[in-house]
């Protein structure tokens, strides 16, 4: 893929990145976007980043795509039960052994000892950062 270019513009790549970040990441106006880097010192119209939005919006997005990491099935679970009330704690059980036989590989992490053994193949438990 092709390098993006910044040749003829007055801000540095970081700023124009960090600008057209601000507005497509978060739901801001332009004029937003012009607020919040003013607060930074940055003197920049909210038609400044309108264009930078236009010319290097689609380019960032296009990179995005290509360096996101593809869906697995693995999924990674630390201490889902950690706070509910018991009856969504079975809830909680059904939903991950559904998972699991429908072919998720699930790595759960969980203090409660109970839900660990009901929904486990295989059980390791830590004591003091070992494996026992």
């Amino acid at each position: 893929m092709a390098e993006i270019s910044y040749r003829r513009h007055r801000f540095p790549p970081v700023v124009i990145q960090h600008a057209v970040w601000l507005y497509l990441r978060f739901t801001l106006s332009y004029r937003d976007v012009e607020e919040l880097l003013a607060e930074r010192g940055l003197d920049i119209s909210y038609e400044t980043v309108r264009c930078w939005v236009l010319k290097f919006g689609p380019v960032i997005a296009r990179r995005l795509c290509c360096c996101r990491p593809r869906p697995s099935n693995l999924w990674h679970l630390d201490a889902p039960s950690q706070g509910l009330a018991p009856l969504v704690v079975c809830d909680l059980a059904r939903v991950v052994r559904d998972l699991c036989e429908s072919g998720v590989t699930i790595l759960l992490i969980e203090q409660n000892m109970k839900l660990a053994e009901e929904v486990a193949d295989r059980l390791a438990i830590m004591v003091k950062e070992r494996i026992v």
